[in-house]
């Protein structure tokens, strides 16, 4: 605040109404100048009511107190807190430095309030009616409050920078004529951003936002209105947690570190608030971009619902966070998009995945997956299939290594077994052939006791068939002692020589059979050595 008043009267020629000499002094005197009137229906800033001169005050006047304003009484601090007053003409206080505290309470404003470039220490403005807020590189040492209040024509906070917490409880705020309803890239906040309750019509923009503390939209609802995106946020970095979820009746928590909530109490002691009577999830009507978002804690979508468009998405490309907990209502169109994000918790359900071709997720990596919930293997499969509508293996191999790490081998096995069965379509004729037959035979050697059954079973057959025939010897006098299971399974070793197959003269079916069960013991062999071979090099 530079230079003020030497003396504690207004500038002569002022001519200050009463409403603006009531105001002066509260300044002076460092206390609330309320003009309300009592009536509940009469003092909602957004009503249809008029309010005359008794509840008006100039935006001149109001600028002239914060930025030139008297000096304080002895023992007091000079700040303005104004409740249930109509301010007229256009509060500007571009690129001006306001030292005392500012507390506006149910005020309505007649034209925008403009705070380009403003310095504040601390500013409330609390359930307001203001036509639009333009604040573009504003800072604050301390708090910027505006819970419960309506901006139809939208807010910019572009590259602000708050000292402490930025509180958008319960605002109401619109696009006007423009595409955005609050645009804040490059905004700055020390502490926590808290947005619940909001419900904004037009796009959100936080693109490069950089937060201290967390980001909690418990119950918002963001509409896109003419833009692609309800909420654009890439790039931006938060420190702890960020939150889209519901609202809970009695444990909405949207006021949190250490700021005290003065001025924003919750629940409001009056009760009217409709958050304290039901519960509402955060709905997201449009695009929602976090792409390469960073989040020191965690990152939830916990019961939220998004309603998407065909060519709409949730994208949560390249997302870097400890934790990511995805527990939405199921999208019924559009997609989510998980490319190259990297977590090292996967809280998930499966009601909460979409299905079809609205899940995309190549290279996608997590370490640990905590289903929330039943989510069987099966149903870990199918979500595989669903973010790769073109075989791809990464995923099955990063679902296989994380099954495999948390001990559950069986099912790593599982997982390797679909993914050679998902390449296997896209092989030629004969490729395509001799990988149904290592399937049926030992599972592509993911199912080692497959492959012994089958041994067994042909092994059966086959002494079964020579005990019943047995051949003549190829030299009389001179051939081993015939035993039908040992000259079997001399057929069936291709490599390994137990001196019956060439002892033993056959013809006809026996020569056939001879024959079939050498062609199948090398198949079998092949195979078995093929798998093998696949175990020892699967990751």
């Amino acid at each position: 605040m530079s230079e003020p008043l030497d003396s504690g009267d207004p500038p002569a020629g002022l001519r200050l109404t009463t409403a603006e000499w009531g105001m002066w002094q509260a300044f002076r005197n460092g206390s609330e100048h309320d003009l309300r009137s009592g009536a509940p229906e009469l003092d909602d800033p957004n009503g249809d009511h008029e309010w005359g001169p008794r509840r008006t005050v100039r935006a001149r006047v109001v600028a002239l107190l914060l930025l030139h304003g008297p000096s304080p009484l002895l023992g007091r601090v000079a700040s303005l807190q104004l409740t249930g007053a109509y301010v007229t003409g256009k509060l500007d206080l571009s690129g001006g430095t306001v030292e005392p505290y500012v507390e506006f309470k149910q005020c309505r404003f007649e034209e925008e309030v403009l705070l380009h470039e403003c310095r504040l220490v601390t500013a409330r403005l609390i359930d307001c009616h203001i036509p639009r807020l333009e604040a573009s590189r504003m800072s604050t040492e301390g708090d910027l409050h505006l819970p419960r209040c309506t901006v139809p024509g939208g807010v910019r906070l572009t590259d602000a920078s708050i000292g402490t917490d930025l509180l958008l409880n319960e605002m109401t705020v619109g696009s006007g004529h423009r595409m955005r309803s609050f645009s804040a890239d490059g905004i700055q906040v020390a502490q926590d951003l808290q947005a619940s309750l909001v419900l904004a019509t037009g796009e959100v923009g936080l693109r490069g936002a950089e937060i201290g503390g967390s980001l909690f939209m418990y119950g918002s609802v963001l509409r896109r209105g003419s833009g692609q995106y309800a909420l654009y946020a890439p790039q931006m970095t938060v420190e702890h947690f960020a939150h889209f979820a519901s609202s809970g009746p009695r444990e909405l928590p949207v006021v949190h570190g250490s700021t005290p909530p003065d001025g924003t109490a919750w629940p409001p002691p009056d009760g009217h608030s409709h958050a304290v009577r039901r519960a509402k999830p955060f709905e997201c009507t449009g695009g929602m971009k976090l792409d390469d978002g960073k989040f020191g804690d965690s990152l939830v979508l916990d019961e939220a619902r998004f309603h998407l468009e065909h060519d709409q998405e949730l994208s949560l490309r390249r997302v870097q966070t400890p934790e990511l907990c995805f527990t939405p209502e199921r999208p019924a169109d559009g997609r989510v998009v998980l490319a190259g994000a990297s977590v090292d918790n996967l809280v998930d359900r499966v009601e909460s995945w979409p299905v079809e071709d609205g899940l995309w997720m190549a290279g996608f990596t997590y370490q640990n997956l905590i289903p929330r919930g039943r989510f069987t293997l099966a149903q870990r499969i199918q979500w595989l299939a669903t973010a790769t509508p073109e075989y791809a293996p990464e995923p099955y191999e990063q679902l296989a290594t994380v099954m495999r790490n948390s001990g559950e081998d069986a099912d790593a096995r599982a997982v390797l077994l679909e993914k050679q069965r998902r390449r296997r379509e896209t092989l030629p004729p004969a490729a395509k052939l001799w990988g149904y037959l290592q399937d049926w035979t030992v599972a592509y050697g993911y199912r080692p006791g497959q492959a012994a059954l089958w041994m067994a079973v042909v092994w059966a057959s086959g002494t079964l068939y020579f005990a019943r025939r047995p051949p003549e010897p190829l030299r009389p006098g001179e051939s081993p002692y015939w035993s039908a299971p040992l000259y079997v399974l001399d057929l069936l070793l291709p490599v390994i020589d137990l001196g019956q197959s060439g002892q033993w003269k056959t013809d006809g079916a026996a020569q056939w059979t001879t024959t079939a069960l050498i062609l199948l013991g090398w198949v079998l062999a092949t195979t078995v050595a093929a798998g093998a071979t696949r175990l020892l090099r699967r990751q």
